[in-house]
């Protein structure tokens, strides 16, 4: 009973090294794009593609990541990605090429969803049923500091050591994750989830669509990973007019993200304490549109940087409950194609949240009208949330026994 309590949280914290290097890998070129522009003689929408190649991947390959978990099991999606993202982080090294770089983004962005979405099946293989939500909260934890580390660290070593050696830096770091999770990753030696092999790819795909619960899920991760993939890329220049320079812009961004961290850890503890979901993520939606407001038309940067912490706290861990309810509501045998499409909902909410943030600004010198759009989402959010069955069931599993 120890090793195997030793062995999950192993296994979890394998996949929080994958995942946050994957995201870390994603965002490293964030803070350097106008470096890159000047590195390749290349205008910032050429540059931007290092970033913006990854939103566009996830949702072509979010389904079949999701439906590959369920055959194969997570050990060999999570393994497989990891490899890939491993082996193209080695072409960064060479940087004489802005298109050999952009070749390198594309297979880290491509082995993305076969490490991100293997999570739900990982935990409900591993952990009780009062455990689920905070070690899904953990995990994805691992994917907001993964975030918050290619921001904060890149400019830094990229002063010091230049962009090639940074990216061996960073290479290194891949492959030491990659060989992790080859030794320590294995399915769970009670639970038979991991050789139950569902139908025929359609029939499993029509199964997880079918499921009106489900569908309202997908739905709100659509409007909630747009919400605030359109805030964090659109903050500077939502805040600008209200006298906060692009420094302090920088920081607010770290806050929220931190607090999401916190977040993360906290309430879907609460969660698994409580034996509910739903009441959560309904406060998680309510205080995030509360204070969206304070947050964007602010001009106290103090009081800003509050309310990043409190919008942060509560908007991220929305992200694990919904990954739990999904899973709960899907059942292990379709949960890897349900995590899938979630994710690819996530993203493609994420794109065109933020070019519809950008369109409906259009000639005005602030974002107040997109302002407007990102209450509307996360108001609409609210109303599907209400709608949706509590997913917490107290079943006794006894694969899942610590």
């Amino acid at each position: 009973m120890i090793q195997k309590t030793y062995s999950k949280w192993v296994v979890l914290l394998c996949f929080a090294l994958a995942a946050g290097m994957s995201q870390l890998l994603w965002l490293n070129f964030a803070p350097l794009l106008s470096q890159i522009e000047g590195l390749f003689n290349v205008p910032e929408s050429k540059a931007s593609l290092l970033i913006l190649v990854f939103p566009f991947i996830y949702v072509l390959l979010s389904i079949h990541a999701g439906s590959l978990t369920d055959r194969k099991g997570y050990r060999y999606t999570l393994v497989l990605g990891s490899l890939i993202m491993a082996a193209f982080s080695c072409l960064r090294i060479y940087t004489l090429s802005f298109y050999l770089l952009l070749l390198a983004q594309v297979g880290i962005a491509v082995a993305q969803p076969y490490v991100v979405n293997s999570i739900s099946k990982l935990v409900l293989d591993w952990f009780q049923k009062d455990q689920e939500a905070i070690a899904t909260g953990l995990g994805t934890m691992g994917m907001f500091i993964g975030m918050a580390l290619g921001m904060a660290i890149t400019p830094p070593l990229f002063e010091e050591l230049g962009l090639a050696k940074t990216m061996f830096v960073f290479s290194v770091m891949a492959w030491v994750v990659f060989f992790l999770c080859l030794f320590f990753v294995q399915p769970n030696p009670d639970s038979k989830s991991e050789t139950e092999l569902p139908e025929k790819f359609s029939a499993h795909f029509s199964k997880v669509i079918r499921n009106r619960e489900l569908l309202y899920v997908f739905a709100i991760a659509f409007m909630g990973l747009g919400y605030f993939n359109g805030l964090t890329t659109w903050l500077e220049p939502i805040l600008a007019p209200n006298g906060i320079n692009s420094i302090q812009a920088g920081i607010i961004g770290g806050v929220l993200i931190l607090g999401g961290i916190v977040g993360s850890a906290i309430i879907p503890a609460f969660s698994d304490k409580m034996k509910q979901r739903k009441p959560l993520l309904l406060l998680c939606l309510i205080i995030a549109g509360l204070s969206v407001y304070p947050l964007t038309l602010s001009h106290s940067y103090s009081l800003t940087l509050a309310v990043a912490a409190v919008q942060g706290f509560f908007m991220l861990p929305s992200f694990a409950l919904l990954l739990e309810m999904c899973a709960e509501l899907s059942g292990p045998k379709l949960v890897g194609a349900a995590t899938g499409i979630l994710m690819l909902s996530g993203n493609a909410g994420g794109v065109i949240v933020i070019l519809a943030m950008e369109w409906i600004k259009g000639d005005m010198p602030t974002f107040t009208r997109s302002i407007h759009l990102l209450v509307g989402i996360l108001a609409l959010s609210l109303g599907l949330a209400l709608r949706l069955k509590e997913t917490f069931a107290p079943v006794s599993r006894a694969t899942h026994s610590a």
